[in-house]
């Protein structure tokens, strides 16, 4: 039974195929009778070689100025009056610019320097302002005993003690002529920041004198020595202040204050010009300023030759 199925479902596929062929037959051929047909009628119709003609003839490509794209016509301004409210004429027209608005100026921050009271008052005269130094060229720092990459070079065995910082560092030193010890050494940043001198000039000059025998130096164990507080690192701030150097700010603004607290002191009378007068009382007057004499005599300070790094830079 299984086969005469097979068979019977094998024949009734065949038939379908040759039915579906059939039909494929008969719309070939009636389509062929249309062409036909069309053809015969245009040859009545004399239009049959003009369609050939139209299709055998290539079509022009279009040329690069069509291709570009015309800019459609922009319409003329009118002149006519705009048009507008009879309410709002006499509001002014709104303007839809943006208006840039100026950016404020940042205020200068004010710099404020702060060193505490010490024991004994910080007073300074016109001998002291005497006693600076100055400089005829300016000094590069952050150059002089640097690397490459910007960092100091220390060298405990090469390297020369600064008086200021107390580093070990290569590059130039000052050699006092006075003291022609270490605490007549400092390095040129030091000088340069701390009293307004230029290291290369000091060394030219076979006279020079270092500010710890001037009696001047700011760095914080001579302050402590003489019962100021240190300063700390206020050399950008002073220089931004207009002053070329810690010490001439110290002297500067401090010196007429000194002068009126002295003068209070010492009950001594001020001249007009604002000056004391030194006709008789200089020792005293000096014990109270507490100048150091020029005459050979070290302060404290310079004999304590232990180093530290905290210097006050």
């Amino acid at each position: 039974m299984v086969s005469t199925r097979n068979r019977d479902k094998g024949r009734s596929e065949k038939d379908e195929g040759k039915v579906a062929g059939n039909e494929e037959c008969e719309y070939e051929e009636s389509r062929a009778q249309r062409i036909k047909e069309n053809e015969e009628r245009m040859r009545s119709l004399g239009i049959f070689d003009l369609s050939h003609k139209l299709k055998s003839k290539p079509k022009p490509k279009p040329s690069s100025s069509s291709l570009r794209k015309t800019k459609p016509p922009t319409a003329a301004p009118s002149t006519d009056p705009p048009r507008r409210s009879t309410r709002l004429k006499d509001i002014p027209p709104v303007s839809y610019s943006e208006k840039k608005i100026p950016k404020k100026e940042s205020s200068a921050k004010k710099v404020e320097i702060h060193i505490p009271e010490g024991e004994n008052p910080e007073i300074y005269t016109d001998q002291h302002e005497k006693l600076l130094g100055d400089s005829n060229s300016v000094w590069d720092l952050c150059v002089d005993g640097y690397d490459e990459d910007g960092q100091r070079i220390y060298d405990p065995i090469e390297g020369k003690s600064c008086h200021q910082c107390r580093q070990k560092t290569l590059g130039h030193h000052t050699q006092c002529s006075k003291c022609k010890i270490v605490a007549g050494q400092f390095c040129g940043d030091c000088l340069y920041m701390r009293y307004g001198e230029n290291v290369i000039e000091a060394n030219e000059n076979p006279n020079w004198i270092c500010p710890a025998c001037r009696g001047i130096c700011n760095c914080s164990r001579c302050r402590r020595d003489k019962g100021f507080e240190p300063t700390g690192a206020i050399y950008r701030k002073v220089v931004s202040l207009g002053f070329k150097s810690v010490a001439h700010y110290l002297i500067y603004t401090r010196r007429a204050q000194g002068i009126m607290e002295v003068a209070a002191a010492v009950e001594k009378p001020i001249s007009s010009n604002g000056s004391l007068s030194l006709d008789d009382g200089n020792q005293e007057l000096s014990d109270a300023l507490s100048i150091p004499p020029l005459d050979g005599k070290k302060n404290n300070a310079e004999d304590d030759m232990e180093l530290h790094s905290d210097g006050g830079i």
